[in-house]
């Protein structure tokens, strides 16, 4: 006997039971579980009048009351497929809500946190970011200045949805409104300032924002909490690891933040992300090793940083475990003027 001969089974013993006995009391909660397991089984209201009907003829029930009493049955059950429904619609409604939130938060970005990336001479760059849902928790932003000076900063938000949509936003602009004279360590207290006043006390961010000077090659940057950087030294074929001390935003006013400066070489590369790639994790749940992310760079090192960044995304892409998808945000950025 399968399930479904089983469930008829048991449904027809309980109009039986009940048209002998006309227990009510012990019909709601026979009712009740019976419906349960209807209902766990995905059987329909509508194939469970349908087999009342049957079971009317079935039985047989041919005396007009038995009929009749026979559907006090049926709407017992029907109450209890009756409130499942309307959870049922209630989440419906609620996860429909939920979808439009997301697509406003999505457009957010799309509309107002778009970044292009400039053509500099002698300098090429690269990005990627990709959210692993409707809106992203990763975001970086470029800036060219007219005084020979680039701007640039990667962040991971923590924090989802139009919340952090609208923290991205204020970032934006607020990176938008400082000067390129200004060094990143000022530049990160002053968005550290924006984010402590006006974002949810629940929300942080992290931060690398570096300032880069193409007419003399050299880099200085600080960091709010953000991933350490790698400077990848071309001539030397070694990877310099860049970190700098600082609180992620939006926990204490007042935060002061370590400046640290580099230069870079013909075809070094600076190599930003966040923690979507340190963090990725493998078909067998293991943690990637940075290693391997260094030897796609070193295998890539002479194509544009933008293909860099694509083929490294590609491989990150093959090699993750879809159960643990997170943001993933990468920055290149490459010197090609001699020193």
């Amino acid at each position: 006997m399968t399930y479904i001969d089983e469930l008829v089974e048991e449904y027809k013993n309980l109009i039986n039971d009940f048209i002998d006995s006309k227990d009510e009391d012990k019909l709601v909660s026979t009712a009740h579980e019976f419906s349960e397991k209807a209902i766990d089984l995905d059987v329909s209201p509508d194939e469970m009048v349908a087999l009342h009907i049957e079971l009317i003829s079935a039985i047989p029930l041919t005396n007009y009351e038995d009929v009749k009493t026979s559907l006090d049955v049926l709407q017992e059950i029907m109450i209890r497929f009756g409130f499942t429904y309307k959870d049922y619609k209630a989440m419906l409604n609620k996860m429909e809500r939920h979808d439009q939130e997301m697509d406003v938060a999505a457009s957010l970005q799309e509309t107002m946190l778009k970044t292009e990336i400039p053509a500099v001479d002698n300098v090429e760059i690269g990005a990627i970011s990709v959210p692993a849902r409707k809106v992203s928790g990763d975001y970086f932003n470029i800036i060219e200045h007219s005084d020979g000076k680039l701007t640039f900063a990667v962040a991971d938000v923590i924090g989802k949805g139009i919340p952090a949509a609208i923290a991205m936003s204020m970032l934006k602009f607020g990176m938008d409104l400082t000067s390129a004279s200004n060094p990143p360590s000022k530049s990160l207290k002053r968005l550290n300032s924006l984010v402590e006043k006006n974002v949810n006390k629940n929300m942080f961010v992290t931060m690398f924002y570096g300032l880069y000077d193409f007419n003399n090659q050299s880099l200085c940057f600080s960091s709010a909490g953000h991933e350490p950087a790698y400077l990848y030294h071309y001539e030397d074929d070694e990877f310099e690891e860049l970190d700098g001390k600082g609180l992620v935003l939006g926990v204490m006013k007042d935060t002061e933040y370590e400046e640290v400066s580099a230069k870079l070489k013909e075809n070094d590369m600076l190599f930003v992300f966040t923690d979507g790639v340190s963090e990725l994790r493998k078909h067998d749940g293991a943690f990637i090793n940075m290693d391997d992310i260094k030897e796609m760079i070193r295998e890539a090192r002479d194509q544009h940083p933008q293909d860099i960044v694509q083929y490294i995304y590609e491989a990150l892409t093959r090699m993750r475990n879809q159960n643990h998808k997170d943001d993933l945000t990468m920055f290149i950025i490459k010197n090609k003027n001699a020193v």
